[in-house]
């Protein structure tokens, strides 16, 4: 028998606003952050469970907090217990009869119990000695079952509708696997349309992206008509009429905006729509596909439980389903969206980027090709190249495709000197920084390079 021994959390941040990385029409100035955890424990074998929140810079010390509201449940608990039933151990943090209170299961504290749940998640692929999707891969239909509370979502899919969904797919598990493998697992990209990027480096970068094996990319837009209408003209200029263009206003819109706006941007053949009005806005994400079709509407990042998706479902809102590794509460919960999206028959095309949200949510696409869905195509992950060197095992992104992780976890783990230099406020990148976040070399080096994208 072994104990957790040890919660630790991190407050890390990177300072991407100066260089507008991640700029969109709602979030200007990101620094992309992580409000990140290790669970340690005494089993000898020096394994350590990693999992984290992502965010964009003020408000990570509260995600932080949130983390270490969580750790009195699962300090000095018994490992093999928690580990062998995810699914009681998920409804232990998320039915916590006091912590409920604070959501229920939304905000702040569901973010920071998928956090836990993703850490252990991590600590029981590396003690099986799997990738995180290869284990979950091997679970049985009853086992993957298990994992879900059902509760809410009765009205939408039963636990026996779940069963048949993961039965029917079964057979095929060993030729999907394989193909994966053979295959990988194909990726678009949003590192051209920041929106914060001059006309120049977007048409180099959509280039650039085209020219590494991309089919599509994703452009931001919402701040102003007038520029969108001549940014994606740019980009389909660069690119041709081949491959597909995104776009994602990032929940900018009333209804009926975003269908006016949507109908300038019609002519470019837009791939889909994404956040084009606020998150919780059932109706609204209904009339917009009603009156945008047929350009799909596709949202998630921002959905903060399973019971927004199975009305986004219910609704017809959505045809494109975009699940987010560190937005609900975890793996249990993500397998529950993929199980809905499966009885809906909705596509899964996952939001990713950000601080290792690439690197989780691979193993969640890739489970669900081999388990539930057993489908990929039209299917793709979002792929940003940032950050990525900072991760043990970063994601592998060739020829515009993910190619599985072979590593044990669940790819979360950051390396050592990560936590240290870029611990907010301590760490070195900001303790003898200036004000605003730089080095005067740095500084220098940046004010260089953007007026060479000028």
């Amino acid at each position: 028998m072994s104990v957790i021994t040890a919660v630790e959390t991190f407050d890390i941040r990177f300072p991407t606003s100066q260089e507008l990385d991640g700029s969109d029409a709602m979030n200007p100035d990101p620094d992309y952050s992580a409000a990140y955890l290790i669970i340690s424990t005494d089993a000898g074998d020096e394994l350590e469970g990693h999992g984290f929140v992502f965010t964009i810079g003020r408000g990570n010390e509260v995600e932080a907090a949130a983390i270490d509201a969580l750790r009195p449940h699962i300090m000095g608990q018994n490992v093999e217990d928690l580990l062998a039933d995810m699914g009681g151990t998920w409804n232990l943090l998320v039915h916590d009869s006091q912590l409920r209170w604070l959501g229920p299961e939304k905000g702040v504290m569901h973010m920071a119990i998928g956090a836990v749940v993703n850490a252990l998640w991590d600590l029981k692929a590396k003690r099986a000695g799997l990738p995180l999707w290869e284990l979950l891969a091997s679970l049985s239909p009853e086992e993957i079952v298990a994992l879900v509370d059902f509760r809410y979502l009765s009205d939408a899919l039963t636990p026996e509708e779940a069963l048949e969904i993961l039965r029917r797919a079964e057979p095929g598990r060993a030729e999907r696997h394989a193909r994966l493998l053979a295959e990988g697992y194909a990726g678009y990209t949003t590192t051209p349309g920041w929106l914060g990027y001059s006309d120049r480096k977007l048409a180099r970068l959509a280039k650039e992206a085209v020219a590494d094996g991309f089919t599509q990319i994703k452009l931001k837009v919402g701040a102003s008509l007038e520029d969108d209408i001549r940014r994606v003209r740019v980009a389909r200029e660069a690119v041709g009429a081949d491959i597909k263009i995104a776009v994602d206003a990032n929940q900018r819109w009333d209804v009926q905006e975003a269908i006016d706006w949507m109908a300038h941007l019609a002519p470019y053949d837009i791939a889909w729509i994404e956040e084009p009005t606020s998150p919780d806005d059932i109706l609204g994400h209904a009339a917009i596909a009603r009156g945008v079709a047929p350009i799909p509407v596709a949202t998630g990042e921002h959905v903060q439980n399973r019971v927004m998706f199975k009305q986004l479902l219910q609704a017809d809102a959505i045809g494109v389903l975009q699940l987010d590794a560190a937005r609900v509460a975890g793996v249990n919960e993500n397998i529950a969206i993929l199980l809905l999206a499966a009885k809906f028959g909705i596509r899964v095309c996952p939001h990713a980027g950000g601080v290792g949200l690439c690197e989780a949510v691979q193993h969640i696409s890739m489970f669900d090709f081999i388990a539930v869905s057993g489908e990929k195509d039209d299917r793709m992950i979002e792929f940003v190249d940032h950050l990525h060197e900072h991760f043990v095992t970063p994601v592998d992104v060739r020829g515009g495709c993910y190619w599985p992780p072979s590593a044990p976890g669940a790819g979360a783990e950051m390396h050592r000197q990560t936590l240290s230099v870029f611990s907010f406020p301590d760490g070195a990148t900001w303790s003898s920084d200036a004000a605003d976040g730089q080095q005067p070399a740095e500084r220098e080096l940046a004010l260089k390079e953007a007026a060479a994208d000028a």
